[in-house]
């Protein structure tokens, strides 16, 4: 299992990359948010050698608008991850099964040569979710035992706790392995 975490605004751009293969930043929002920290959080990450990917959190409606925010916002390597973070809004709302699913193709289409995950709970994914369509790859959080999240469905990324920040770990083999998935989106 490879190691790593995931930051947003409320992290600073120098977290430690000690120990970490991978990071994901959080790139938006909506149709307008943008992390204001992302510059200084991806070069920290591209700076360490980690595998970086980035992530939109999702808000029902107008799909496509929060598509193309997400992408003309989030740097574009060769390598790099983009997910989509699926779960309840500040508002209480959340997008819809058909909603997730149509961001995840919508996200691919735009950038056919990256992975595009999903990023959800547990309870998510047991009991909202009803396609069971995770894009290239399902990121699941389920604050258990690293690497034994409780879901039946094949995963790449767990994470498992959010103290003191949201800690991850990756199912690969190796950090070449991980380059390599990444690589052939």
């Amino acid at each position: 299992m490879l190691r790593g975490i995931d930051v947003s605004a409320y992290q600073p751009a120098d977290y430690a990359t000690d120990g970490h293969s991978f990071v994901f930043v959080k790139a938006t929002e909506g149709r307008s948010y943008v992390n204001p920290r992302l510059a200084g959080q991806t070069k920290r990450g591209r700076d360490a050698g980690l595998v970086v990917g980035f992530y939109h959190f999702l808000w029902p409606g107008d799909l496509t608008a929060q598509a193309e925010h997400f992408v003309s916002q989030a740097p574009e390597r060769s390598g790099d991850l983009l997910a989509v973070d699926w779960e309840t809004t500040g508002e209480g709302t959340r997008a819809s099964t058909a909603e997730k699913d149509r961001f995840l193709r919508e996200v691919k289409e735009l950038r056919p040569h990256h992975r595009v995950l999903l990023y959800c709970n547990r309870s998510f994914w047991l009991d909202v979710d009803t396609s069971s369509y995770a894009g290239d790859g399902l990121w699941i959080a389920d604050y258990v035992t690293a690497g034994k999240p409780r879901v039946k469905a094949k995963w790449r990324f767990h994470q498992y706790t959010d103290e003191p920040l949201d800690t991850n770990v990756a199912d690969f083999s190796a950090g070449d392995a991980l380059r390599r998935w990444a690589g052939g989106g």
